[in-house]
């Protein structure tokens, strides 16, 4: 699977032949329109409307492509006016919806119930799925969603339009639809640089420090979807160790000696960055670890572990909430040594250091394990790993004294183990309310709990 793969080759050679057929007729569909309407250019709210009502594949291809090329063009403000047309003009019939239930009610069977189904969807979605069929409209609409999701906020109208995206974009990038395809230097020039800008977790300052990444003791893939065959979805990075590794430096140094591959015995993911902010929400990321576990076992059967090496990135943030509203599960004493935490290179004395490490590893197993929403960890990482069925391994102690590290979680990181025996069931654990986690984190945990059992913290601490 070196380099870009014959799969993804071949994908992008189909896909570029699909393009130019979908040209042809959408010229052949151009003539025909110039020939019934005219050559002038429509309103895009006109445009929308036209491109509903047509029935003709070569029209239909036209106005789709027209489409496109009017949203690429426009300026920030109309894409933002015409989202928001989208969302109030082309919503669902409420009253055709309601007449549909009722008729449903009266006689509920099949055909009643697709009638429903029918009156229930919005047009824009049909309208979507038309822009769609254009030569580049999977990438336009991935960017619209992009542009939706910045202007979002707390619009209820535009949050019904996100829904309807995304629930398209989900079936579109189907995991099943999707090319896993191993990245290495002698992968093209312009998707290693594409890698490079898209790198999230631990940034890229050159691509010569991206070549230590992809040495032989690393490895690095990514997800293609065939209609965007150059544009990487989702991409993780791993390191092949010996041992579960507890430090982020020596993964991402470049001047690191590079290791036989064949003497590791883990496999530690230690940077998962997506590359499309149209696709947020889209699954992805767990179906993407599950099938490089699969990968690499196959690839190098000596290796028995596999774990991340992941940030904390709420927990600096929490627990200075917490503090402030005096529910942190933490002593007076305890309280007053925290505070030092505001000191310049606090990590770098080791008596500080020290006396931090038990009261900061214990508070972030309570934040991992206990601080929830809705049932579910707060932290975002945690959220993700224990529900693609993980189990949080261990919270190491100074893991990243990088200016981010230290910002966001005081320098800890987590290693959540992925066991291929286990991750169904850890899964289905997650779903019941469970949070998988090793003994040594359960110590931690325990500790914490009989402080506060001591100090009578409140209930509210638990909840994050």
């Amino acid at each position: 699977m070196a380099g870009t793969s014959i799969v993804a080759e071949g994908a992008r050679g189909r896909a570029g032949r699909l393009d130019q057929l979908w040209s042809s007729i959408a010229d052949a569909g151009r003539d025909l329109l110039r020939r019934r309407l005219g050559p002038r250019r429509r309103a895009v709210e006109v445009l929308c409307r036209e491109l509903l009502s047509v029935r003709g594949e070569a029209s239909t291809l036209a106005l789709a492509r027209e489409l496109v090329e009017t949203w690429r063009a426009m300026p920030e403000a109309e894409r933002s006016a015409f989202l928001r047309s989208l969302a109030r003009e082309f919503g669902p019939d409420l009253e055709a919806a309601k007449a549909a239930a009722e008729a449903f009610l009266r006689a509920p069977g099949p055909r009643s119930l697709a009638e429903l189904a029918r009156a229930s969807e919005a047009p824009r979605v049909e309208l979507f799925r038309r822009m769609n069929t254009a030569p580049g409209g999977t990438r336009a609409i991935v960017e619209l969603r992009a542009e939706l999701l910045r202007a979002v906020g707390d619009d209820p109208a535009l949050a019904e339009l996100d829904r309807d995206l995304l629930g398209l974009l989900a079936t579109w990038f189907n995991p099943g639809f999707l090319t896993l395809t191993r990245i290495d230097w002698g992968s093209p020039a312009a998707l290693l640089e594409k890698l490079k800008g898209y790198e999230k977790v631990h940034r890229l300052d050159s691509l010569e420090a991206f070549k230590r990444r992809l040495a032989a003791d690393r490895r690095c893939f990514a997800f293609f979807h065939p209609v965007l065959p150059g544009e990487p979805l989702i991409f993780v990075q791993v390191a092949l160790t010996r041992g579960l590794a507890d430090r982020i430096g020596p993964l991402i140094d470049p001047d690191e000696p590079v290791a036989p591959a064949a003497e590791a015995d883990s496999a530690i993911f230690y940077s998962i960055s997506n590359c499309q902010d149209g696709l947020k929400g889209v699954t992805l990321g767990n179906f993407l670890i599950k099938l490089v576990v699969a990968t690499i076992q196959a690839e190098l059967p000596r290796i028995a572990r596999f774990a991340t090496l992941s940030p904390v990135p709420g927990f600096a943030r929490w627990l200075a909430a917490e503090l402030e509203t005096g529910t942190a599960p933490v002593s007076e004493a305890e309280r007053e040594l925290v505070r030092r935490l505001a000191e310049p290179d606090w990590h770098a004395d080791p008596d500080l250091a020290a006396a931090l490490e038990p009261v900061l590893t214990g508070l972030c197993a309570w934040y991992l394990i206990r601080a929830r929403r809705n049932g579910r960890p707060i932290d975002p990482v945690a959220r993700f790993h224990l529900g693609n069925g993980a189990r949080l391994e261990r919270i190491n102690w100074l893991a990243d004294t990088s200016p981010k590290g230290l910002a966001e979680s005081h320098g800890l990181m987590v290693n959540y183990a992925y066991d291929p025996a286990r991750i169904e069931q850890n899964h289905e654990l997650y779903v019941e309310g469970d949070l998988v986690h090793a003994r040594g984190v359960e110590r931690l945990l325990v500790a914490r709990e009989r402080l506060v059992e001591r100090i009578q913290l409140p209930a509210l601490a638990t909840n994050g």
